[in-house]
């Protein structure tokens, strides 16, 4: 036995990349109980905590001054930020995607930001939480050295919440227990209005597998709230059926360099152009799906969407440019907000 233990931590030591093959082969064999933990949760919900009742904003104490800032700031804007699946926890943002949503709030006065949804949990709970597992994500995301790429375990976890979301199965389970946590999450940012004069505009930004559960929750806001739908897509992956039927608008935003983006293309049959009849290919169609360049951006990292480094020679950043591309889409306007109250 000890020959054997012996011979284990020899093959450890001879590089990440074993350890991470044998990780990978491990979470591969578990992903395959991956929707066990959202079911358990399903069946410790109550029909309220679920936002099966007809009003779900009631549901959530109301701040009285939160109220007065924000009918003095005229509130009718929310945006919603989805990360991308290297994230352990909903308040785990980069300087970069901190820096984006608070130029955003700056720029749009009208407009508040939610930072605290977790897309890779429906119980909005951070990997470090009450989890089975936790030790394992703590030590996973707190690693440096030679164990630094087992980072990667929590991306292949994330992975498996991204595919549970476009899972047919199990996937209007998960996808609920997120809008749940969004309108969660608003209403503690600002309370939602219960009966607004004209319908308040929720902007979804995801990034990598973020877009994909914002395109699923989508069916379960569209039901709860008086909302104009918007999906911002920075380099995000998706199915091209969940939500597309829901949503006003979507932009998909990708860099020169981020061939990330470029796999959910393949592997879903949905985005294929001969499938003509999918909810994706139909918005596109229609005009409500359109894809910009943002410029020399990689998926992620320094030079990624939301990377504080400078590009070539000049002295723009790439989030900068992120941002800029953001700004320019027609989002901001009445005119869309005046178009979708017509449809």
């Amino acid at each position: 036995m000890r020959k054997i233990g012996g011979h284990i931590l020899l093959w450890f030591q001879n590089g990440t990349l074993k350890l991470l093959v044998l990780a990978g082969i491990i979470l591969l064999t578990w992903g395959t109980f991956a929707p066990v933990g959202t079911l358990v949760w399903w069946l410790r919900q109550n029909s309220e905590n679920l936002g099966m009742k007809k009003n779900l904003t009631k549901n959530v104490p109301r701040d009285s001054s939160k109220l007065k800032v924000a009918k003095s700031r005229n509130i009718d804007c929310y945006i919603v930020f989805l990360p991308g699946v290297g994230d352990f926890s909903a308040n785990q943002l980069t300087s970069g995607e901190e820096f984006f949503l608070n130029k955003l709030e700056q720029i749009h006065p009208n407009c508040v930001a939610v930072r605290d949804v977790f897309p890779y949990s429906a119980a909005n709970e951070s990997l470090g939480g009450r989890r089975l597992l936790a030790p394992l994500w703590s030590a996973a995301e707190k690693s440096d050295g030679w164990l630094s790429n087992t980072d990667v375990l929590i991306k292949i976890r994330n992975l498996w919440r991204f595919a549970i979301s476009a899972d047919n199965r199990y996937g209007h389970i998960y996808n609920l227990g997120i809008a749940n946590a969004i309108v969660d999450r608003m209403n503690a940012v600002y309370p939602v209005p219960q009966n607004p004069q004209q319908k308040i505009k929720l902007i979804l930004v995801g990034t990598s597998g973020g877009v994909q559960v914002a395109l699923g929750a989508a069916t379960y806001l569209d039901q709860w709230l008086n909302a104009q739908l918007i999906v911002v897509s920075i380099g995000g992956d998706f199915d091209g059926e969940n939500g597309f039927d829901k949503v006003d608008y979507m932009y998909q935003l990708v860099g020169s360099r981020d061939w990330i983006e470029d796999i959910s293309q393949i592997v879903f049959a949905s985005r294929w152009p001969i499938t003509v009849g999918s909810p994706f290919n139909q918005a596109r169609r229609q005009g409500r799906y359109q894809v910009l360049q943002t410029g020399p951006h990689a998926h992620s990292g320094s030079q990624g969407y939301f990377g504080t480094t400078t590009i070539g020679q000049t002295q723009t950043t790439y989030v900068e440019l992120t941002l800029r591309k953001v700004n320019q889409l027609p989002i901001w306007s009445n005119q869309n907000s005046q178009q979708s109250q017509r449809r």
